[in-house]
């Protein structure tokens, strides 16, 4: 089967504003495409840019996604492994936008197959995938009030968003617990927001709340901080914004700097490289999480599929779509019940663009 053309929208998602300790989103600054080929099969894919992190926006996704859609454009799309060297050779880096192209790649091998894309990475409906719910940056008063409706609404696993100063954030936290308790399970993520001395200040001082880890509590240049923190913290450590690939995970690993590794694929450019990523984790016993930006339910499904399929994927960061979006622009795809999250059993990812909330996104076809 030949490509012959790939449509691109600016997915653009209006949001409540949502703080981490970078920054600020007002929009879920998405890109989504539709991979066709000449059997009338076409394959979806979605990303979400977080410029303050991976350093792309949807206006550079838009852009690349023209030169990645030309690249293609006649190839074989059964060849997953040849498509995608093709958009590495083009240039490096860019994972956000390459995951959506990565995403539609395995849709179509899916539905040519004729199975729900986690029945085609070899896994099964076993797993129950129980997502948390987050709580961005705000006061402690405010945060407390939040985790308290939280549970009141039958969430079992708060995030919360730290990293904007230590001292408070300890105080976010026991104005938390002394809010709901304990019986709710608390992790945390400080998005690189902390220095080297604030990290061991902070998590310290946090033992003491039943934390259940701590996600990327510094910028990635202080990596070789992480085995002394790691000794330091009685807190668990995953490495998120430090672990691009597998060889980041590698790296990490063999450095005995964390305890899990939160896979994203918009940081690994989709789902081949997050499966070596797994895999790399699985061989020395770390476990993952399956994590996301801001995306829809569409890239959402894929997530879920991913982590049906990998046992090692232990815990569930799947909210970003709860995450304040005003509009759920997406047909099919994975629905909660509750904060469980249950994927369909359509073939290839379930799961597309709403046609009328496309028709008011800007739209190139190559």
């Amino acid at each position: 089967m030949k490509i012959t053309h790939t449509d691109i929208w600016k997915f653009s998602i209006p949001m409540h504003p949502f703080t981490i300790a970078t920054g600020t989103m007002h929009f879920a600054q998405n890109t989504f495409i539709r991979v066709h080929t000449d059997t009338g099969l076409y394959g979806v894919g979605e990303c979400s840019a977080f410029p303050m992190i991976v350093g792309e926006t949807q206006a550079t996704c838009f852009e690349m996604a023209k030169d990645f859609a030309a690249l293609w454009k006649g190839k074989d799309e059964e060849d997953i492994s040849a498509r995608l060297k093709e958009l590495h050779d083009f240039t490096a880096f860019n994972s956000t936008i390459k995951s959506a192209f990565d995403m539609a790649l395995f849709d179509l091998a899916a539905k040519r197959k004729g199975v729900p894309l986690y029945k085609y990475l070899n896994g099964d409906r076993t797993k129950v995938l129980e997502t948390d719910l987050t709580i961005g940056i705000d006061t402690p008063e405010n945060m407390a009030a939040a985790a308290i409706d939280f549970v009141q609404r039958g969430v079992r696993i708060i995030k919360v968003k730290l990293g904007k100063n230590a001292e408070e954030d300890v105080v976010r936290i026991r104005q938390i617990r002394e809010a709901i308790g304990y019986d709710t399970k608390i992790r945390i993520d400080a998005n690189q927001g902390w220095s080297y001395p604030d990290a061991v200040y902070a998590l310290q001082n946090l033992g003491a709340f039943d934390i259940q880890f701590c996600e990327q509590p510094m910028r990635t240049w202080n990596d070789h901080h992480l085995p002394d923190l790691r000794k330091q913290s009685p807190i668990k450590i995953m490495a998120d914004e430090s672990v691009y690939n597998h060889h980041d995970a590698k790296r990490l690993i063999a450095a005995d700097a964390c305890d899990y590794v939160n896979i994203k694929f918009a940081k690994s450019g989709g789902i081949a490289e997050a499966m070596l990523i797994n895999a790399r984790c699985a061989e020395k016993n770390i476990p993952c999480m399956m994590g996301g930006m801001l995306e829809s339910r569409v890239a959402l499904t894929a997530f879920a599929h991913f982590a049906l399929a990998h046992d090692n994927v232990q815990f569930y960061d799947m909210d970003t779509c709860m995450l304040g979006h005003k509009a759920d622009p997406v047909q099919g795809g994975v629905r909660y019940n509750g904060f469980i999250v249950e994927v369909p059993d359509t073939v290839g990812i379930g799961a597309d663009a709403d046609e009328q909330f496309l028709t008011g996104c800007e739209k190139a076809s190559v």
